[in-house]
C-alpha cells in the first residue's frame, strides 16, 4: 500500500507506556493521540481489514473529557487517555460480538464487559475492535461477516489467528495495545506472526465474562484473555488495568492473583531450559535460530540456559485434541446454523463428526499412502464419552505432573521454545497445519503463563530446509516457508503457573538485548484488505 512515511505523527510510534507519561504531563493532549492513531488506522486498515468495528467518534468525545479532566487536577488512571483496540469477541456498549457468525449481527451488547469496564477505568480509550476467524478455531483471522484480515508485512499472508486483527493493527502502529484471548495460541501464534509481543496469562487469571465464546461450558482448556503490544512494558502495564482491583470486582470465573513486580526478577539468578524443537512437527530455520539468539541474549544478562527435554508431542496432541473435539463439532454446527459457514470451520466439524469407524479406516488409509500426520491428527478427532472425556482429563493432569516435576528436579524457573512451527503462513494455509502449533497448545493446556517476543526476521537463506516427503503436509510446509524473507520471528516464554513476573523480566531481558526488533511495520501491501463480502 503506497503511503508517505512524512505524514505519519511520530505520537504512533510511541509505546503506550510512553504516551500515558506524556498525557499524565501535558506534554501532549490525548486529542492529539487519539487523532494520530485514528488516522493511522485509516491509512493503513484499507490494505489490512484489521480495524472491522471503529468507534472514532466516541473516541474523540473521550479524548476531549480525558484532557479536561487532566485539566482539572482530577486522578488519572494508568492509561489515561491511550487509545486501545480490542478483539472482536468482548462486550463493547453498543456494538456487536459475532464471531464472525452473520445471525448475530444486529445484536449490539447493551454495556461494556468486565474486561473492557476495567480499561475504560484505567483511562485507555478505546479505538475499535479488531477482525477474527469465526468462531476463534483458526490461527489466521477470516470471516463471512467481515472479510479477511492481512498481514501487515506481507497481504500474500495472514497476520495469525485468532487475534490476527489485533496484532495486525499493533503493528502497523494503529494501536499501542490491545486485548486478545488465547485457546491454542490465539495471542501468541499472531504475535509471532506479526512481530509484537503478546503475554497469556495463567489460565483463569482473568474473566471471561463480557466475551462471547461459542465452546463456553468447556473447562478442561479454557480461553485466557490477555494483552498484545509493540513493547514487554506495554503488556504490564495492560496486564495490571485488566486484572481485578478488589475481590468485589472478581468475576465467578478468575482469582486475584499474586501480585508480584517483574521489576523484582532477577534474570541473572534464573535457570532456564529451552528447546527448538518438539520432536513432532520440525520449526523452520529462522525459528530455530530465533530460539538460539534468545539465549545467547539471556546468557549475556547473566542468567543459565541450558537445553532440556520436551513433553511428548505426540501425548499433548492427543489430549489437547481430543479435548477441544470431544463433542464431535455438534456446539460449532450449533453456533453457525442459519448462517454462511466458512469452509474451514465446515471441514473441522466434518473430520469432528466422522463416525468412530469411519474415521479410523480413513486413518490407517491416510498412514498406508504416506500421509502419516494427517492420520494421526484424523485418530485423535472425534466425539468422546464423558467416560473418555475424564480420561483425556486425567492424562492432561498427568501429563502437566510429569513435566512440573521434570523442572523442579532440574531447578528450572523459566522455558524458551518457538511459538509456532511455521513463520505467518499463507492465507487459507492454516487448516493443514494444526500440528505446527503444539508449541503453543502447550501452555493452554497445562494453564501456565506465556509470552511472545519479536526476536528476528527470517533471513533469505534460511527459508526451508525440509527434506522431500511424501507426505503433502510437509510439503505444503516446504511451499509456505518459500519467499519468507524479512518475516518476523518470534520466541516463546514460560513459567510456571502465577509467575507472569518471570515470565515478563525474561521476555524484557530479550528485548532489551535485541533492541532492533519490534518496531512499526513499514507497509508494504501493495493489495487491498479483503472487507466484508457482499
Amino acid at each position: 500500500m503506497p503511503h508517505d512515511s512524512s505524514t505519519q505523527s511520530p505520537l504512533i510510534a510511541k509505546s503506550g507506556t510512553e504516551l500515558a507519561g506524556l498525557i499524565a504531563s501535558g506534554d501532549v493532549s490525548s486529542e492529539e493521540v487519539v487523532a494520530a492513531h485514528i488516522a493511522r488506522i485509516e491509512q493503513v486498515n484499507p490494505a489490512l481489514n484489521a480495524v472491522v468495528v471503529p468507534l472514532f467518534d466516541s473516541a474523540r468525545r473521550q479524548a476531549a473529557e480525558a484532557d479536561q479532566r487532566r485539566r482539572r487536577g482530577e486522578p488519572l488512571g494508568a492509561l489515561h487517555g491511550v487509545p486501545v483496540t480490542v478483539k472482536e469477541c468482548f462486550n463493547v456498549a453498543g456494538t456487536d460480538a459475532t464471531l464472525g457468525v452473520k445471525r448475530l449481527v444486529g445484536r449490539p451488547s447493551p454495556h461494556d464487559g468486565p474486561l473492557a469496564r476495567r480499561l475504560r477505568a484505567a483511562g485507555a480509550i478505546i479505538l475499535g475492535k479488531t477482525n477474527v476467524p469465526q468462531l476463534m478455531l483458526l490461527h489466521e483471522t477470516d470471516n463471512p461477516v467481515y472479510g479477511r484480515t492481512n498481514n501487515p508485512w506481507d497481504a500474500s499472508r495472514g497476520p495469525g489467528g485468532s487475534s490476527g486483527g489485533e496484532a495486525a493493527i499493533i503493528a502497523a502502529g494503529g494501536s499501542p495495545l490491545g486485548l486478545g484471548s488465547d485457546l491454542g495460541g490465539s495471542i501468541r501464534q499472531p504475535a509471532h506472526s506479526c512481530g509484537i509481543c503478546g503475554l497469556k496469562p495463567t489460565s483463569r487469571y482473568l474473566t471471561n465474562v463480557g466475551s462471547r465464546l461459542f465452546m463456553r461450558g468447556m473447562q478442561s482448556i479454557v480461553v485466557s484473555p490477555g494483552p498484545l503490544a509493540r513493547s514487554v512494558a506495554d503488556l504490564r502495564l495492560a496486564l495490571e488495568a485488566l486484572r481485578p482491583q478488589s475481590e468485589a470486582d472478581t468475576q465467578f470465573d478468575e482469582s486475584m492473583a499474586p501480585r508480584r513486580a517483574a521489576a523484582t526478577v532477577d534474570v541473572s539468578r534464573l535457570r532456564i531450559g529451552m528447546w527448538t524443537d518438539d520432536g513432532f512437527f520440525a520449526p523452520s530455520p529462522a525459528i530455530r535460530r530465533g530460539v538460539r539468539e534468545a539465549a545467547d541474549a539471556l546468557r549475556r544478562c547473566g542468567a543459565e540456559v541450558e537445553a532440556i527435554d520436551p513433553p511428548d508431542a505426540h501425548e499433548l496432541l492427543r489430549i489437547y485434541l481430543g479435548i477441544i473435539g470431544a463433542d464431535g463439532g455438534r456446539r460449532a454446527a450449533k453456533f453457525v446454523s442459519g448462517s454462511p459457514s466458512d469452509w474451514r470451520i465446515r471441514r473441522q466439524r466434518v473430520l469432528m463428526g466422522l463416525h468412530k469407524s469411519t474415521q479410523r479406516a480413513t486413518a490407517a488409509l491416510l498412514a498406508a499412502l504416506g500421509q502419516r500426520h494427517s492420520a494421526e491428527l484424523l485418530g485423535v478427532l472425534g466425539r468422546k464419552t464423558a467416560d473418555q472425556y475424564w480420561d483425556l482429563t486425567e492424562a492432561r493432569d498427568a501429563l502437566a505432573h510429569r513435566f512440573l516435576a521434570q523442572l523442579d528436579e532440574q531447578r528450572i524457573d523459566a522455558v524458551l521454545s518457538p511459538p509456532h512451527a511455521l513463520p505467518a503462513m499463507r492465507h487459507g494455509d492454516s487448516i493443514y497445519f494444526f500440528g505446527a502449533a503444539t508449541y503453543c497448545y502447550l501452555l493452554n493446556l497445562l494453564g501456565m503463563p506465556a509470552g511472545v517476543v519479536p526476536v528476528t526476521h527470517v533471513q533469505p537463506s534460511e527459508q526451508s530446509d525440509r527434506t522431500p516427503s511424501r507426505d503433502l503436509v510437509f510439503r505444503r510446509a516446504a511451499r509456505c516457508e518459500r519467499q519468507t524473507a524479512g518475516l518476523p520471528v518470534g520466541a516463546q516464554v514460560f513459567a510456571r503457573r502465577w509467575r507472569e513476573d518471570i515470565v515478563l523480566a525474561v521476555m524484557a531481558a530479550i528485548e532489551e538485548q535485541l533492541p532492533e526488533v519490534g518496531r512499526i511495520v513499514p507497509i508494504h501491501c501493495n493489495s487491498a484488505g479483503s472487507g466484508p463480502p457482499d
